[in-house]
């Protein structure tokens, strides 16, 4: 009996040891497991809505290169999108848009202000140097503006008065539309009183005629000049991209993207002109030989 009743106390302390241990006194909760940090991301840059639809495009001849380079690229952002150009000369840009039959005019020149009362808008997307050109045989090769203005208004007639050879001077100039020929004669100084032997309707001819002709001058977009020509200097200063940024070639222009006042662009056409005025087109503005004012 005596072994059966301290059997018994010596379970019960057992059990009582095994709970304590169990319980560990205080008992501690494991701490909830908290959930990891997120990682931190960058908002992907946002593309272009996608469009649809067609850009009419109308004007400058000479800004054939930039509208070239625009068209490109404007393709690849936007394949949705076709941009069309018309060189129909900056005078027939600015009245078609003013008209309606086009979206976008295209001009050479800076807007008259009479244009702008009419509802022009002025949209500067690159500017342009305008390159005195004659042809590689000709050894006079730096001019003044008091010079140019002299063979543009008729007093100088022969090279020889230059220092060139004695030869008459043929002067080579663009139509009354042209707005090269109106950015260079207000430049020069020379409005309504030139003298030409010869006009043209577009940049190409005018390259073409002083490259045919040893003894003729003329005036074109410096990203139109070419190896067929030589661009003189004008006061010491030849033409280039870097002169014309500066200011220090004087004879230069803005090359105009022409809206309406009032007039909403279609969604196309409000994107095409955004993205010409931006910096991100300064890479086709440059590549054709302009200068951006939006770099």
């Amino acid at each position: 009996m005596k072994k059966k009743t301290l059997a018994m106390l010596l379970s019960a302390a057992l059990c009582v040891s095994l709970f304590a241990g169990c319980s560990g006194g205080t008992a501690s909760t494991p701490a909830p497991e908290t959930a990891p940090a997120a990682a931190e991301t960058t908002p992907a840059e946002e593309e272009p809505a996608e469009l649809t639809g067609t850009v009419n495009t109308d004007g400058s001849t000479s800004m054939a290169d930039v509208m070239a380079a625009f068209q490109e690229t404007f393709d690849d952002i936007q394949p949705g999108v076709t941009v069309n150009y018309s060189g129909t000369g900056s005078g027939s840009g600015i009245t078609n848009v003013l008209a309606g039959t086009v979206d976008i005019g295209l001009s050479s020149r800076a807007l008259t202000d009479e244009e702008k009362a009419e509802g022009a808008v002025e949209n500067i997307v690159a500017l342009d140097g305008v390159a005195v050109v004659v042809n590689p045989e000709n050894t006079v090769t730096d001019l003044t503006i008091e010079d140019i203005a002299k063979i543009y208004t008729g007093e100088i007639t022969n090279w020889s008065e230059l220092g060139g050879a004695d030869a008459p001077i043929a002067v080579i100039g663009r139509d009354a539309a042209s707005g090269t020929r109106g950015a260079f004669e207000e430049i020069v100084g020379v409005e309504d009183a030139c003298v030409y032997t010869n006009e043209y309707e577009s940049t190409g001819e005018v390259i073409g005629s002083v490259a045919g002709n040893p003894n003729a001058i003329g005036y074109a977009s410096l990203s139109a000049v070419d190896d067929t020509v030589v661009a003189v200097q004008v006061n010491g200063v030849a033409p280039s991209e870097a002169t014309v940024a500066d200011g220090t070639y004087e004879i230069q222009r803005p090359f105009v993207m022409v809206t309406v006042e009032g007039t909403e662009l279609s969604e196309a056409a409000q994107a095409f002109l955004e993205w010409a005025m931006s910096a991100d087109a300064a890479d086709e503005v440059e590549a054709a030989g302009c200068v951006s004012p939006n770099a």
